[in-house]
Order: structure tokens, then sequence, then C-alpha cells
């Protein structure tokens, strides 16, 4: 993928919705564990922002498309509710320590050494607390062929996941297989791994 953006929003670039408009499975079973302000890693189309927005919480998107961003809002505007959005690469993205009460990442694949400074960014950049979620391909579904990356390149390794991730408890950090039904183009027996951390607190002073 030598232009991300260019890729993107020819992706992007069509009145449906090419994921669909409802929310990432596993995203929808810890919502209730969440508290904002929420910030949603290579967002997309939105769905997954709204469908927090939804649940009351504050929500900024990031994403480098632009069409995936303006049909974002167009669905915060059908749903009712107000998702910032924020044009940027991740790669270069300004991870504010501390300020965020929930980062979100849901099929957010980034090249190798992207990933792991964007990962060890969003951990700085929580609050004491705060929680981390992540679902990804791992590199067992290749043979699966039911969505996500087709170069292993960016699929991640949950061994190497879980050394970007330092500094997180991890409550769930399990790799499996299950199905996946998010559109046509995740649909099917799926290789994942699943992470849901918060940032450590403190330790108070004497």
């Amino acid at each position: 993928m030598n232009d991300p953006r260019a890729f993107w929003n020819e992706r992007f670039g069509t009145p449906t919705y090419i994921y669909g408009e409802e929310p990432n499975d596993f995203l929808r079973e810890v919502a209730g564990r969440l508290r904002g302000p929420v910030l949603s890693l290579g967002e997309g189309e939105g769905r997954n922002a709204v469908f927090l927005a939804e649940q009351g919480l504050d929500v900024t998107a990031v994403d480098i498309s632009e069409q995936g961003l303006r049909k974002a809002a167009l669905l915060a505007t059908k749903r009712g509710v107000k998702v910032k959005t924020v044009l940027a690469d991740l790669a270069a993205y300004d991870f504010e320590p501390g300020a965020w009460g929930a980062i979100v990442s849901i099929w957010c694949h980034l090249p190798a050494l992207v990933r792991a400074t964007v990962h060890r960014r969003a951990v700085r950049a929580l609050a004491p607390g705060g929680a981390f979620v992540l679902e990804a391909y791992t590199p067992r579904q290749l043979k699966h062929g039911t969505g996500g990356p087709k170069s292993s390149a960016l699929l991640y390794e949950p061994e190497e996941l879980q050394q970007e991730l330092d500094g997180l408890q991890l409550q769930i950090f399990e790799e499996r297989e299950r199905e996946v039904n998010e559109s046509a183009l995740h649909r099917g027996t799926s290789a994942v791994v699943r992470v849901f951390g918060t940032a450590v607190s403190p330790s108070p002073r004497h």
C-alpha cells in the first residue's frame, strides 16, 4: 500500500458503508466499561465512533481518509449524535499524554514500525485507569481469506503486540478464531487477537 490515503479514499468513496453501519462485536461487549473522552484510531466510516457516541461518550475519530470521515460525520448526523473527526496520519498524530479515558483500535492495521510507535504513544495517552480496546487480525487470518490485509506485514502477532502495550494491565488478551459478520469484507471464520487493558494508576506519594 504505497499511498494509504489514496487507497482508503478510493475504498470509502461510495455511498455504501462498505464495513456496515453497526459496531464491532468486541467493542459492543466492552463498551459499558469505557469512559470518555474516547479516541478511535483508524475509524474509517464511523460505525464504531457513532456507536460509542450513542452510549453518551465524547468521541474523537481519527483517520487518514477524508472520504471515510465525511461518511462518519454523515452517519453521526443520521443517528443524532456528535463525533469529532480529525484527518491525520497516525504516524504523525500527536497523542497528548494522559488525555483520554479510552482509546479504541478496531481493525486498524498499520505497518510494524508505525504500529509499535502508535501503540506506545496510545498507552501514554491514557488517563490513569483509562481503557485500551483492540481487535485485529493475526497472520493466521491469511488461511481464511475472510477479511483484513493480504500481507502478513500488516497483521498482528500477539507476542509483539503485548510488548508494544507494556504499561497496561491486560484484563483480556486472547488470540482466537471467531465468526465475524461485519459486511461482505469482514465475514466468516477469522483469526483475531482481542485486547482490553487499563492504564496503571500512578502510585500515591508518601
